[in-house]
């Protein structure tokens, strides 16, 4: 078998109400389709991200991929990632884990096998936070803490707010409510997506302590490792981070700076999931814990697949209104608020392009 084509399709439409973090404030929702043909007539598709630059960055790399045996990911990888050249970290990075996702999809859909079990098949289910908790234009207090209470009727055991993007006074109180909206027994996280420098941080760490808070993400700069260590060392919050890291590299200098004690890894950014098997076997030899960030729909496999896999990261139709149309299979919390990986082969992603057609932009 061999690569004869890969090609990209991407869709953009609007959030129902813009959300904010504790950084940025995002209008749209955007998904890039990466396509992998082969000569078996077998196609790998991976939902990544990319938009018009990242269809130009492809045409760079579609002379390395075209011939290659594609049950060679390794090989595949090390044809792309050229940091002399082009890749390390940013869009190009982005755009080679897109292909190395869809590379995996058309292996695990020709030996008619999942990816989770192509990676060791380690859990059966996986445990699932939902995410959430965005600033929004005339959301109050009461509307979060509805949320919230509506998180936990879905079955939800766990769930993520939003701080950063108000006073830590502010913050201090939507976590309060938040709090008493899922009540004691479940787990709540906070994520400032790295708004803090690491002083503001251990404030606010100091003060949401008695919320009883299951982890601390992005409290600073995805960059300031130094910061992150401090946080750590002055909260009993263990600090989540890592979804804006590129490559082994990168968490290995995140290790190494006890920087965080849950790994996020987002293989749609960090280099697909040839080197989420590298970070997984670096987290295994320290005994740390990963909780890849977004795209449910691939890291329920990568989540599933390897021992250090921890908890996957959900979202519903708060964050984005397509979320159980743009595919034609969604995934679905069961009664324990727990999730099976799908045993179709690959991925098991099947884009639904009556629901997507409307939003295509390339």
């Amino acid at each position: 078998m061999r690569i004869t084509d890969v090609s990209m399709e991407s869709f953009r439409w609007p959030r129902t109400r813009p959300i904010r973090n504790g950084m940025f404030v995002y209008t749209h929702v955007e998904l890039s389709l990466i396509r992998v043909e082969s000569d078996a007539g077998i196609t790998g598709i991976a939902p990544g991200v990319g938009g018009p630059v990242g269809a130009a960055l492809l045409d760079r790399f579609r002379e390395a991929l075209i011939g290659q045996d594609p049950m060679n990911v390794e090989r595949i990888w090390h044809a792309l990632w050229i940091p002399k050249l082009f890749g390390r970290r940013g869009t190009e990075t982005r755009i080679i884990s897109g292909i190395d996702i869809a590379v995996w999809d058309l292996v695990g859909r020709y030996l008619e096998q999942p990816v989770c079990k192509l990676l060791g098949g380690f859990h059966e289910r996986v445990p699932v936070y939902i995410a959430g908790g965005y600033y929004e234009e005339g959301k109050g207090l009461d509307d979060l803490a509805r949320e919230m209470a509506e998180n936990v009727e879905m079955g939800a055991t766990a769930v993520k707010m939003k701080v950063g993007g108000e006073t830590i006074a502010a913050d201090v109180e939507r976590v309060r409510v938040a709090r008493e909206a899922v009540g004691p027994g479940l787990e709540l996280m906070v994520d400032a997506n790295g708004a803090y420098r690491a002083h503001e941080a251990i404030r606010l760490a100091k003060l949401i302590e008695p919320y009883d808070i299951y982890w601390f993400e992005e409290p600073c700069g995805a960059d300031d490792y130094a910061g992150h260590a401090r946080v750590a060392a002055a909260t009993s919050i263990p600090i989540a981070t890592g979804e804006n890291e590129y490559t082994r590299y990168g968490y290995r200098d995140l290790i190494e700076h006890k920087a965080a004690a849950i790994l996020q890894p987002d293989a749609n950014i960090m280099g697909g999931v040839t080197e989420y098997r590298k970070v997984a076997d670096l987290a295994a030899a320290y005994d740390l814990a990963l909780s890849p960030h977004g795209a449910q729909e691939v890291h329920i496999h990568l989540v599933a697949g390897v021992p250090a896999g921890m908890i996957l990261e959900y979202y519903r139709g708060t964050v984005d209104p397509l979320w159980d149309t743009k595919f034609k299979h969604t995934l679905k919390l069961d009664k324990d608020g727990m999730l099976a990986p799908p045993d179709r082969p690959g991925f098991g992603i099947e884009p639904n392009y009556e629901a997507l057609e409307p939003y295509r932009v390339g």
